[in-house]
């Protein structure tokens, strides 16, 4: 439990949440450059792209799973603060919840991005 009685506290825990999510969506687009050098690398080469998935797409995979996992354990370790602060270090009427809902989001689309990826071929 908290005892600094300070709103910025509160601030200072969902700036580390939007960090958290800075750093999922730069895995994730990191993971998807990766997984698109092989395709680049096929057309370089002139083989076909039908040759199956090679290690850059399974690399690229891995960065985009991390991502995810990375945004869903800062969403709980979010709602683990929050519930050490006292009402007193949360601003009246302010949403708590804007960004949980925000690395959800990211989350959800991050599945849709693996899907679309593991359903191209």
């Amino acid at each position: 439990m908290s005892d600094l009685n300070d709103p910025r506290v509160f601030f200072a825990a969902e700036r580390t949440l939007m960090a958290w999510n800075r750093t999922g969506l730069a895995l994730m687009a990191f993971g998807f450059v990766l997984e698109r050098f092989g395709l680049f690398l096929h057309m370089l080469r002139g083989t076909p792209d039908t040759a199956g998935r090679d290690f850059s797409f399974w690399i690229g995979v891995a960065f985009i799973v991390l991502a995810l996992m990375v945004m869903s354990f800062s969403i709980v370790q979010f709602r683990r603060v929050l519930k050490t602060l006292k009402p007193v270090e949360i601003p009246a009427r302010y949403s708590t919840w804007s960004g949980v809902a925000m690395n959800l989001s990211v989350v959800v689309l991050g599945v849709a991005l693996l899907a679309y990826l593991f359903s191209e071929f």
